[in-house]
């Protein structure tokens, strides 16, 4: 573990040394805040719900995009200017490599996730505000947030162009998000399959305000799955 940490203080240290992680956050702040205000004014409740819960049009859709943005370069950078080699040549397990890369992509989700605290504050200004659900629809989205940045990651193992990896992650991560709305054109049956394996179904849940322990077990599953892949294909490029 203390190895991944290094790591990741050095991939954290390349994001801010570029433009990224302030595109990143710039870029959520302002169209997913343009999306909650102008909702909020309209539906005229003193509450974050759309700000958590998913649709075609809502804040969580945009990190269906900003988490490939953020992964792409994990690891294809890596390997397109040869310096994986080098990193795998050192006394480092590859789990090490993939967490540290991981925790870094999402430090700096985290961190624009945390600006719009700032949105909460000012919800609460303009009415009585429920703090319970809003923790709740936080600890979905950063579950949500971290699924889909480990998703990236795994996408970023698979080739040495960037661009790639973004096309690649985001067309799995959509997938994932938008196969939720399907359930209404299924047979029950695979009906009941869209809705379980869509990481929408599980962040509505938490932005009604509900923590539900399969929620939780199943993002973190979906997160630790994509991670042991990524280390797998690692290791198969110097087994």
């Amino acid at each position: 573990m203390p190895s991944a940490l290094v790591i990741a203080r050095r991939e954290l240290r390349g994001f801010f040394d570029s433009p990224v992680a302030y595109i990143v956050t710039v870029a959520w702040l302002l169209v997913s805040g343009w999306m909650f205000f102008s909702t909020l004014f309209l539906l005229g409740r003193a509450d974050l719900r759309t700000l958590f819960a998913p649709s075609p049009f809502s804040p969580s859709m945009l990190l269906v995009v900003l988490a490939p943005a953020v992964t792409m370069r994990l690891v294809a950078e890596e390997r397109r200017s040869g310096s994986l080699e080098l990193l795998t040549t050192l006394p480092v397990r590859d789990l090490d490599v993939v967490l540290g890369k991981f925790l870094a992509a999402l430090a700096v989700l985290g961190t624009a996730l945390v600006f719009t605290l700032i949105w909460a504050l000012t919800v609460a200004s303009l009415g009585s505000l429920d703090w319970g659900p809003v923790i709740a629809g936080y600890l979905g989205l950063l579950l949500f947030s971290a699924a889909l940045l480990a998703i990236g990651t795994l996408c970023s193992t698979f080739t040495d162009n960037q661009i790639t990896a973004f096309i690649v992650a985001f067309v799995a991560s959509a997938a994932l998000y938008f196969v939720y709305w399907l359930q209404f054109f299924l047979p029950s049956g695979l009906a009941a399959l869209a809705e379980f394996v869509s990481v929408s179904s599980h962040l509505d849940n938490m932005a009604r305000g509900v923590v539900d322990t399969r929620d939780v077990l199943y993002y973190l599953t979906l997160g630790a799955g994509a991670l042991l892949l990524a280390v797998r294909s690692l290791e198969r490029r110097h087994a």
